[in-house]
């Protein structure tokens, strides 16, 4: 054969022809989760990305567009997308790699509301220097591979809010005797707020609480970087997460929130997936990392699952070919506006997904 391909990737439309581009400044976005099936290694996803909303379609190189699942980007850069800009990445294309890549990369802003599976979870901005999609190539993309991750115009890295690499590490997990219990299925509400409560104003925060079993759960604390480090993204939370764990900031270097604040005016595309990880076995979520570092050092666990071969795409697409994730009532609104108020009506400035 060709090629195997594993993993999914689904696209919130508008219409036939194009994706449907979502403005979250001063919004919020809720989604009900059951990662209830999904093991150590895996991770069902729900994030933003600033793709164009005809998929790319020019009428020229591109007569597909987003009726066809054209135009994908993301923060990597990805070098596996067969066709870029309308012209298909056959420059250097190497089949043996898993999966196969080409010489051009297609880089643009993401922002990651859900990364998770049964034992650990994220959410991160990556915000990026250019506008939109950009076609790369060298060190313009900020390939790791070739040592130059911090060379390209995005934020690889984000600053991400992983509870158990925060120091809260009975926050989130299967059972009854974790905060927010993954065997059961939950709602997850991330609000982006603005500095002056206005959707005029500058992103200042990105809040994240949860609701299960009828009750209203905060997103945990950063204990690890110390009393009243708070439980949310700003500026100087990931100020302060850079420096307590040795990390670059390219977060700050690219923009930071004020800049991902700019992508979303510009419009962004929401994706769903699930996928496992032939690089880093998905480490760097759910487990150590980096395995060169000592696990008592401050950021390098992740999650509790052991890492190892048990994490590896061989071994989960052999062992759990049933692993599956749901992603249902998709809601986005104004502020407060897709919860209930108590009455149990729904309140204004809501739409559904």
């Amino acid at each position: 054969a060709y090629s195997t391909n594993y993993g999914s990737r689904l696209y919130v439309m508008d219409g036939e022809e194009t994706y449907k581009m979502f403005k979250l400044r001063n919004r919020e976005f809720t989604v009900d989760v059951n990662v209830s099936n999904l093991p150590c290694g895996l991770n069902g996803a729900v994030y933003f990305v600033e793709m164009d909303s005809h998929g790319g379609l020019d009428g020229q190189g591109n007569t597909a567009g987003a009726k066809y699942g054209t135009g994908y980007c993301d923060v990597q850069c990805p070098h596996y997308i067969k066709f870029i800009k309308g012209e298909a990445d056959l420059l250097k294309w190497n089949n043996t790699h898993v999966p196969p890549v080409g010489h051009f990369g297609i880089c643009c802003a993401e922002m990651d509301i859900w990364e998770a599976n049964s034992r650990a979870t994220a959410y991160t901005p990556h915000s990026c220097s250019d506008r939109g999609s950009t076609k790369c190539e060298g060190s313009v993309c900020g390939d790791t591979a070739r040592g130059e991750r911090y060379s390209g115009g995005c934020d690889k890295d984000g600053c991400d809010f992983n509870p158990y690499r925060m120091g809260a590490k009975s926050f989130y997990g299967t059972g009854a005797n974790f905060t927010v219990d993954t065997s059961k299925p939950m709602t997850v509400v991330t609000q982006f707020l603005t500095h002056d409560g206005t959707d005029a104003g500058d992103l200042s925060e990105v809040k994240r609480f949860y609701m299960q079993d009828g009750k209203v759960i905060e997103n945990s604390e950063a204990t690890v970087l110390g009393p009243s480090a708070g439980n949310s993204i700003t500026d100087e939370f990931c100020s302060k997460q850079k420096a307590k764990f040795g990390d670059l900031n390219d977060f700050a270097a690219k923009g930071a929130l004020e800049q991902m604040g700019e992508a979303f005016d510009r419009g962004m595309v929401l994706v769903l997936s699930l996928w496992d990880d032939t690089d880093v076995s998905m480490l760097w979520l759910d487990s150590a990392d980096p395995t060169n570092e000592p696990a008592d050092r401050p950021g390098v666990e992740h999650g509790p699952c052991p890492g190892g071969a048990a994490s590896e795409p061989k071994y989960l697409r052999s062992t759990f070919p049933e692993a599956h994730v749901t992603f249902s009532h998709i809601k986005v609104g104004t502020i407060g506006s897709t919860t209930q108020d108590g009455s149990g009506r729904r309140m204004d400035g809501l739409e559904y997904v």
